[in-house]
């Protein structure tokens, strides 16, 4: 199946989010679109470390939301210089 991942920032004084990566690929069911999902957290270029990730189907029927960790504990210390260290 189609799936579209989308990996956000969120500000924690309201809540708001904003999209910093969309990416589609092919997925055999939901356990491979998280699978997936973690594998571009490790190889994409994103601007900033991403708070969350949303995944969906074709239709637009969501799969998996939820918060993404990639072993860093805090985004006050995420910018270009440490995540590029």
């Amino acid at each position: 199946m189609k799936i579209v991942i989308e990996f956000f920032r969120l500000r924690k004084t309201d809540k708001a989010h904003a999209v910093i990566g969309r990416e589609t690929a092919d997925a055999v069911d939901r356990d491979d679109a998280i699978a997936i999902a973690g594998r571009l957290m490790e190889t994409l270029e994103l601007p900033q470390r991403p708070d969350g990730m949303t995944i969906t189907d074709a239709e637009g029927t969501v799969l998996h939301s939820g918060p993404v960790s990639n072993g860093r504990d805090t985004a006050e210390n995420d910018n270009d210089e440490d995540r590029k260290a």
